[in-house]
């Protein structure tokens, strides 16, 4: 069963049948495309909900948002797509950032959540496990991208240039024109403190693992992690938490689609037995 809502400007797409809903958010600089293989393979049993994040559809205007309307535009969609029951959230790159941050705000409507290579990013234990040099690779593509976004009003061929020759410098084979200097805000946001910026965020070391049950799945083959070691031992240690680590690059269900999505699978199977 497919069907398609509109919330607050945004297209959201309901695939799939069964009693249980996976809300899906991508990250940068992708779309709901992304999860085209996943849906394949969870919608003869669970309803899939996917949408693209404002800003990230080229074919309208620039939408930054802040964390607080984000959120308030996720749970304005699991509201309407699952109105009684909570939900899995499925989350990659800066969907995991707003994703985590939805759930720590909103626990009641958040069953479970799927977190795909991006950890506890905010937390100490992270920072301090970063050697300086990952530290500065991590910084040179993050303030690239936020300038490319300041840069992309006054001079968007530019803009577009910077964004689409980071893509590709860090794995990503999106089709360049489907790439675009709106989808950076989160790194302005971040490096400079635009739109509000991202202080007081939730840690989500202190939620996942902790307070509600998470599958991660990450990849290894990478100059630097987004997550510490001692994060990865406290989710294996934690009831109904699992860890997984893939032979990939940061996109995980691009390069192993199959491995992958049986993980998924099998592991949301077991969770909604469970809580049946």
């Amino acid at each position: 069963m497919n069907n398609s809502l509109q919330i607050d400007d945004v297209d959201v797409l309901v695939e799939g049948a069964g009693a249980h809903t996976v809300v899906m958010l991508h990250g940068w600089p992708d779309t709901p495309a992304l999860w085209d293989n996943t849906v394949a393979a969870l919608r003869d049993g669970y309803r899939c909900v996917r949408f693209c994040l404002p800003g990230y559809d080229l074919t309208r205007p620039p939408r930054p948002v802040s964390v607080d309307a984000m959120c308030g535009l996720v749970r304005k969609i699991v509201d309407a797509v699952s109105p009684h029951e909570p939900v899995t959230l499925l989350l990659h790159d800066w969907g995991c950032f707003f994703g985590y941050e939805f759930a720590a705000r909103h626990p009641d409507r958040v069953a479970r959540v799927i977190g795909v290579d991006i950890g506890d990013t905010s937390s100490g234990a992270y920072l301090k496990g970063l050697s300086g040099k990952e530290k500065r690779m991590i910084a040179y593509y993050q303030i690239w991208l936020a300038l490319a976004w300041k840069i992309g009003p006054w001079w968007p061929g530019l803009a577009n240039r910077m964004s689409r020759y980071m893509a590709r410098s860090i794995g990503c084979r999106s089709e360049p024109a489907r790439i675009g200097w709106q989808m950076n805000y989160p790194y302005a946001m971040q490096w400079f403190g635009a739109h509000g910026g991202l202080r007081g965020v939730a840690r989500v070391d202190k939620l996942l693992g902790v307070d509600m049950p998470a599958l991660f799945i990450y990849g290894r083959r990478k100059p630097f992690m987004f997550h510490s070691a001692r994060w990865i031992e406290q989710l294996t240690q934690a009831p109904g938490c699992e860890v997984l680590a893939l032979d990939t690059g940061h996109w995980v269900m691009r390069q192993k689609p199959a491995e992958f999505n049986a993980c998924v699978r099998a592991w949301l199977d077991r969770a909604t037995a469970t809580s049946a």
